[in-house]
């Protein structure tokens, strides 16, 4: 079971959840949907709102579903479901189907999709989107070592619009 909770009174370290922990980033409604790992983003305040920012390559299959329905959501899970966020990170969805090979449960969740089996959930509405400028790198050895085939990600900034927590 879920519980929903105030997205300002969620408490956690960002760098360990999304950095380390990793984060399944999910589009689509309970019939088509994608997700992808990611461990680049972070939450904070711009416009007056809460917000997250998601990167996002062009590649992406889970960028036409964001593209599409204007939602994402952002799933944390516990240690043991790593293995699942392993495959969701380096399989894409056009060839295999995530959820029975990961045997991850969609649930509705607002206007988007997320994971039963998730710790925390954030629903999260897109606001702005953009890709990254190569001609915009201060330091361009970020261009050498994280985008060889000049993929520039898009960045996704989203206001936070919901938060759920197992219970």
């Amino acid at each position: 079971m879920f519980e929903k909770i105030n997205v300002n009174d969620l408490c956690f370290k960002p760098f360990e959840l999304i950095g380390s922990d990793w984060m399944l980033i999910t589009a689509g409604d309970e019939n088509d949907h994608n997700t992808m790992t990611a461990s680049w983003g972070g939450i904070g305040i711009l416009w007056n709102n809460p917000v997250a920012t998601t990167y996002i390559r062009p590649t992406r299959y889970t960028k036409e579903f964001i593209d599409k329905s204007g939602y994402l959501t952002m799933s944390f899970f516990d240690d043991e479901f790593k293995p699942a966020l392993q495959l969701c990170g380096t399989k894409s969805g056009r060839d295999i189907d995530k959820d029975k090979k990961t045997g991850l449960t969609p649930k509705k969740f607002g206007n988007s999709i997320a994971y039963e089996q998730a710790k925390l959930v954030l629903v999260c509405k897109i606001q702005y989107v953009q890709q990254l400028n190569p001609d915009c790198f201060l330091d361009k050895q970020i261009i050498d070592s994280s985008y060889p085939n000049k993929d520039y990600h898009f960045m996704y900034i989203s206001k936070i619009l919901e938060a759920y927590s197992k219970k």
